[in-house]
């Protein structure tokens, strides 16, 4: 090729980059979001996801179904039977002692006065066996009924992780708790508003309160008892990872609740029974006193914060480095 021709080709090439349309200044890549705010994110919506995945769950299921009509039958039972033995005209009070300083069933006394102490009286009544046993069921096969039906590997292939599984579980439970006591209580006024006067109340101390304190207080005492619950759902949470059979979860939650339970009546052992979960189970009726005593609540529920720690991090030790076969 001669000079010529490459300059005529190299003058060319400049008369057509004259001619071309001159390009907009490329504008810098816009920064993409934080990879770690969309893992977040996604994180969060996964684990509200699973959560809403095992309450559906757990309500739709017969057997919760079963316990919750058990629950919601206790406070129906005891204000018939109050109803009968006080048709008469008696104060239905021969049964009220039970445990000095006004525990727990020395509210059926004060039932027929007003019906508002039908619900004191119910969550008296289902807390030492009712109220925890549905929990045992509930937490025992939270983890071992997937086990045994087959369906905790497919849990945990999707992006779940066995730890935020396990966190899971145990809101599931504790909302249960909180449902649970919550029937008790409502069915409880229920019956109390149709089978008994309302209106103001008489305390523990003896002083009156208005009706509207009362069922504040009512409330208080409910999330109170369903809080005193924790350390027996954490308890059977894990129990659940100690096997891949719910049925036998389920039985030995319970039979360890029983045992607590026998074991806090035995005298000689007094010195061990403050650090029992169901020592201090009847200290919400402080709440009824005027003014409210504190030192017991805040016992019960400091111990069971101790019990949900200690449990519920055996449980995510145990769980975590589980061989998941099923």
């Amino acid at each position: 090729m001669s000079r010529a021709d490459t300059v005529d080709d190299r003058n060319q090439n400049q008369n057509q980059n004259q001619n071309r349309t001159p390009e907009p200044p490329s504008t810098p890549p816009s920064t993409p979001a934080p990879a770690s705010a969309s893992v977040r994110t996604a994180n969060w919506t996964w684990t509200f996801g699973l959560l809403r995945s095992e309450l559906l769950t757990t309500f739709r299921r017969w057997r919760t179904l079963a316990l919750l009509g058990v629950l919601a039958a206790v406070p129906v039972l005891v204000g018939i039977a109050v109803k009968i033995e006080t048709s008469d005209g008696s104060s239905g009070g021969r049964g009220g002692g039970g445990g000095g300083g006004g525990e727990g069933p020395a509210f059926i006394s004060q039932v027929t006065n007003n019906g508002l102490f039908l619900v004191f009286t119910a969550l008296a009544v289902t807390l030492p066996f009712f109220l925890p046993m549905a929990i045992g069921v509930i937490a025992g096969d939270s983890i071992a009924g997937e086990a045994n039906a087959g369906t905790l590997r497919y849990l945990l292939v999707a992006p779940a992780g066995r730890t935020r599984l396990l966190l899971a579980k145990y809101a599931t439970v504790m909302i249960f708790c909180l449902v649970a006591t919550l029937v008790v209580a409502v069915s409880a006024l229920t019956v109390g508003a149709l089978l008994f006067p309302l209106g103001d109340l008489t305390t523990i101390s003896g002083t009156r309160i208005g009706f509207g304190d009362g069922l504040l207080r009512a409330l208080l005492i409910a999330l109170v008892v369903a809080a005193s619950l924790t350390g027996v759902a954490a308890l059977g949470l894990f129990v659940s990872t100690l096997t891949s059979s719910g049925i036998a979860a389920m039985a030995t939650t319970v039979g360890l609740l029983i045992t607590v339970q026998i074991l806090d009546q035995i005298p000689q052992l007094h010195a061990l029974q403050p650090y029992f979960f169901s020592h201090h189970w009847l200290s919400f009726a402080d709440l009824m006193r005027e003014p409210v005593y504190w030192d017991d609540l805040e016992k019960n529920l400091g111990l069971q914060a101790l019990y949900a720690a200690v449990f519920g991090s055996a449980a995510w030790a145990r769980f975590t480095t589980r061989d998941i076969t099923a």
